[in-house]
């Protein structure tokens, strides 16, 4: 073999050995990049914050142009619980929910495999339909299934405006592995929040129970102070309770208590706190609400009541319900500082706001002012205030 022919081999394995080194550095690179999405995935305290180190840490770690999760919730509980954790499903567009998994099962098979390949409209538009028609259209994708116990709970999807950036035959072991630490950490997050909801909950009704109700009295109560916001209480009861489960039975009672639940519920904002009380008796704390705001509240609540009589087991008509609402507020907090002693006076005067609907004849709303009521069903409700059969 000629010199010439040897110092060109040498060359070509040069340049071999230096691809080879190379390579070896940008797996070393990227599997440390992969740790560490690792460990932050792990890290993670509460199920949003989880998310937060999905979405938006692995997309800049990794310089993705767009990045999404798609999770499986039939129940609605995933989004139930970010919204009471303070977050904002409805303004995170790259977290997709969904109540049937009939597309991602056709998507990704029996094999539940990674799915890299171009991009295609009709199969992959509706995982990144949070991009903008200003944004360059994706070339590739990386579809990735969370798996757990052989059950498909999720994708996570990775989009790229290089052809080549996801290549169908391109590895995916560390993608692999990462998703299965990611579908770990959503169950076991998941779980988390569940089980400190089980303590937290009233299982009659599922909505909150006093325990919870006490501990965000005082958060809400110290956020009031620090931005001087007023804060209101509404202490609701329901009429005649007792004579509902004479009359029907405690079953029945039990089905009374779900239903005005759920109707007090649906009159509230997100960031409001319902709990059941005690018994017949349930507390909202309104944040950030005033006087006169809340008792448009507490109104709305009592109609919304009055106007939905509820079926009950084995009773042919339905059964006129109603309820009497006592209101409290806290307009200046600045420069107060113990929480308890204001929690238990707001609570306390809602109380004696509600003794006072109820002893005028039940059905209505009474607010409290220092140290007097301003009944409203005798003023800014007179012809609203419709009082239940007695």
């Amino acid at each position: 073999m000629e010199e010439a022919d040897l110092l060109e081999e040498h060359q070509q394995l040069q340049q071999q050995l230096q691809s080879f080194v190379e390579r070896a550095r940008e797996n070393e690179h990227k599997m440390r990049r992969f740790h560490e999405q690792e460990l932050n995935l792990i890290g993670s305290r509460t199920l949003p914050d989880l998310l937060q180190n999905i979405l938006y840490n692995y997309r800049r770690s990794f310089s993705l142009d767009a990045v999404t999760l798609v999770l499986y919730d039939p129940e609605y509980e995933i989004r139930r619980i970010l919204e009471e954790e303070g977050s904002r499903v409805s303004e995170q567009p790259n977290l997709i929910f969904i109540t049937q998994q009939d597309n991602l099962t056709s998507l990704y098979g029996p094999d539940l495999q990674p799915r890299l390949s171009n991009f295609e409209h009709q199969y992959h538009q509706t995982l990144f339909s949070q991009l903008s028609q200003s944004y360059m259209p994706l070339r590739s994708v990386a579809l990735l299934p969370l798996v757990r116990y052989d059950k498909l709970i999720g994708s996570f999807n990775l989009g790229s405006f290089s052809e080549e950036r996801f290549a169908e035959k391109s590895g995916t072991e560390f993608l692999q592995r990462l998703t299965t630490i990611m579908a770990i950490c959503i169950e076991n997050a998941t779980n988390n929040e569940r089980l400190k909801r089980v303590g937290l909950t009233d299982t009659l009704t599922g909505i909150n129970n006093r325990r919870f109700f006490d501990q965000r009295l005082q958060e809400e109560i110290g956020r009031s102070i620090r931005a001087n916001d007023p804060i209101s209480c509404l202490f609701i009861d329901i009429d005649y309770f007792k004579n509902i489960n004479d009359q029907y039975g405690h079953q029945n009672g039990d089905v009374v208590l779900r239903k005005i639940a759920s109707l007090i519920r649906a009159q509230l904002r997100n960031c409001d706190v319902i709990a059941r009380y005690s018994g017949e008796e349930f507390v909202v704390l309104l944040a950030n609400t005033a006087p006169d705001i809340a008792t448009e509240i507490a109104e709305r609540i009592r109609l919304s009541i009055a106007a939905s009589p509820i079926s009950l087991m084995e009773i042919e008509s339905s059964v006129p319900i109603t309820v009497s609402i006592g209101i409290s507020s806290l307009t200046d907090t600045q420069g107060m500082e113990n929480t308890r002693i204001l929690g238990f006076s707001l609570v306390d005067n809602a109380d004696h706001a509600l003794y006072d609907a109820k002893s005028d004849g039940r059905n209505r709303v009474a607010l409290y002012l220092h140290d007097n009521y301003s009944k409203n069903s005798g003023q800014h409700y007179a012809n609203t205030s419709a009082r239940a059969k007695q």
